[in-house]
Formats: structure tokens, sequence, C-alpha cells
């Protein structure tokens, strides 16, 4: 079953949406229902709820993100997931450095097809509007979208798995 896995830093606000938003995009889709998305975090504790801000721009999308606690990504956790996508450029080099036999899964969500890369603020640590943070994690989910499912897809289709995830838009 193809599987992505998204990181960010406590895994109660960024990646929790990301996996929700991602989720919310397959189950348009008809032939996902074996999908595994998940997400956790670079540096948590297991067990915590979303932050309240997560909960009002998840209802604000239609998402339900009540059954979600963070967890850690560990490298059992990581070797687990055919893509790892991170939110900060931080978190890719720190999980490379640690897993670096998990190098060629982990990539910037801002990199993923092409693009910049870029890594997406954190509104705790960062100062910024939790609404301006969710419209970017949508505005990149939404464009990169065709490019994921496709690369995760042909995985299990038995297609070449040569096609690089970076640079190809």
């Amino acid at each position: 079953m193809p599987s992505i896995l998204f990181v960010c830093t406590a895994n109660r606000f960024r990646s929790v949406l990301a996996e929700a938003i991602f989720t919310k995009k397959l189950s348009y889709l008809e032939d996902t229902a074996d999908w595994r998305v998940e997400s956790a975090g670079t540096w948590t504790e297991n067990g915590l709820c979303p932050m309240r801000e997560a909960f009002i721009e998840a209802e604000k999308l239609g998402l339900d993100i009540s059954s979600h606690r963070s967890r850690n990504a560990t490298r059992d956790l990581l070797a687990q997931f055919d893509l790892v996508l991170v939110m900060e450029k931080g978190h890719k080099e720190a999980l490379i450095i640690e897993f670096s036999e998990l190098s060629e899964r982990i990539f910037l969500l801002s990199e993923v097809g092409g693009g910049m890369p870029e890594s997406i603020l954190d509104p705790y640590n960062d100062k910024v509007s939790a609404s301006l943070v969710t419209d970017e994690i949508m505005h990149l989910i939404n464009k990169k979208f065709k490019t994921i499912y496709h690369y995760l897809k042909s995985i299990y289709d038995n297609h070449s798995q040569s096609q690089l995830l970076v640079n190809t838009e």
C-alpha cells in the first residue's frame, strides 16, 4: 500500500493539518482506500493532542483531527513509509543525518515535484498567523498532490521508480 508520512517539530499543527488535508484529497479518488497517510514530529512528546489553533484551522476546512495524538519520528516509523515530507530544512537535515539509510525518501514538502526548498514557518516558534501557515500547507498540497499521488502509485503499479521527485515539474 502506498504510504506517506508528514513531519514537523511537535506533530501538533503543521504535520497534523498536512496529513488531514492530504487524506481528504485522497478520499475523492476511487483507488486510495488502502493508502497510509500519517504524521510525526522530530522533537515531541508522544500522545499530545493537536494545538487549539490546529483544531480551529481544521474546522474551517471541514477536517476532523480529534483522534490525532503526537508521536516521535523514529527510525522504525520512518522506515515504514515510502515518502517522508518535512516542513523545515532543519527537519530534513536532522532526519537525513540521523537516518542516512532513509535519505532517498525524505523531502521538504516545498521541493517535491520541483520548487524551491523552503521551510514552512511554525506558527508557535516563528510568531506567524496559524491561518497563514495553514493556507501555505493547503496551497503546497494542492499544487503537488498529483506528483505525490502518481509517484506513490507508481511504486505499487510496478512502474519505473527512476522518476525523481525533485525538479520534475
